[in-house]
């Protein structure tokens, strides 16, 4: 079906899209997906109409109530007048009914709102949840006029951390009796959360959880000026805390444009994708040009000792 789409219809998309035409949306996220050949163009048509949303990314352990709590911000952000998208990336295939599909269910009251784009992507088994093509999804939502796209993440592996270099404003959910405080130590994301939501504080421990964050917090050596993640307490299912959550992202965001901090991040966040697209360009033209005979005969010499890595990398340079 994509094969046979001409180069016209790139324009047709883009300005639906940008109308708010939520099958337009649908269709170039799928190009994103699929890797299409227009791919490229689209990318192109979009890039004037980008840079405008503000992407918000959440992220925490399973069972911390990520997708309770997307939903209940998607529906204050609307009650604010925002337009909002929402980009689940799900470990599984996006048909495979796992579990974070399942939670789409909660986001149910969003389906009829022409304002509210919500789509999960497959992860497609890249290594820390994110798939490489999220970026480019993200300028989708961007560019169709979005004013906040969520991002939520699996919560699995590196995912926290890749989530951070996303987003304009990362969100850390943290829920009590789940040992959250040690966890957030261990796996290193008191070093790229903005905001840090304690959720379900209705339940015990909810005050020394908080404590525990604040006190971790403090011991960061953080420069002079620089933004001092809030830690917010918040009830999602109930509604309870979103009020201030909404504007201590809205604080954030104002931080970041005054600080020259939002050009920075996205700088690097471009400077990225690029690398991303480049390498796998590389990595295609190589096996197109020579299989993977030459790479496998490479790779034994590396194991037995007759070669090195840093040689046989320097072979397939040469040979590009």
């Amino acid at each position: 079906m994509t094969g046979r789409r001409s180069t016209g219809d790139v324009p047709d998309l883009v300005g639906r899209a940008r109308d708010g035409d939520a099958r337009a949306v649908a269709r170039l996220i799928s190009l994103v997906e699929d890797q299409s050949p227009l791919l490229r163009e689209v990318m192109a048509a979009l890039a004037p109409h980008a840079g405008h949303a503000h992407i918000v990314g959440i992220t925490g352990s399973p069972g911390v109530g990520k997708s309770t709590s997307t939903s209940a911000l998607v529906g204050e952000l609307r009650r604010a007048g925002k337009r909002v998208g929402v980009l689940a990336v799900d470990p599984s295939s996006p048909f495979s009914g796992g579990a974070l599909l399942g939670d789409r269910v909660r986001m149910q009251e969003h389906a009829l709102d022409r304002d509210v784009y919500i789509r999960s992507m497959a992860s497609r088994g890249h290594l820390g949840g994110l798939s490489w093509t999220t970026p480019q999804a993200l300028r989708v939502l961007d560019a169709a006029g979005c004013d906040v796209v969520l991002i939520e993440t699996v919560g699995v592996g590196q995912s926290e951390v890749e989530v951070a270099g996303l987003a304009d404003t990362t969100l850390v959910l943290l829920a009590p009796g789940m040992g959250d405080g040690i966890q957030a130590a261990k796996a290193g994301i008191l070093e790229i959360g903005d905001l840090y939501v304690v959720n379900k504080a209705d339940r015990d421990g909810a005050d020394t959880l908080r404590r525990e964050l604040r006190s971790m917090l403090a011991l960061a050596d953080r420069p002079e000026g620089a933004w001092r993640p809030p830690i917010v307490k918040t009830v999602a299912s109930k509604g309870e805390g979103l009020d201030e959550l909404l504007a201590e992202i809205d604080r954030h965001g104002e931080w970041l444009r005054e600080t020259g901090e939002l050009a920075a991040r996205r700088t690097r966040r471009a400077r990225d994708e690029i690398e991303a697209i480049a390498v796998t360009a590389l990595r295609e033209r190589w096996g197109d040009v020579h299989g993977r005979s030459e790479l496998d005969e490479l790779a034994a010499a590396v194991a037995a000792g007759e070669s090195d890595p840093y040689a046989a990398a320097e072979t397939l340079l040469a040979e590009l």
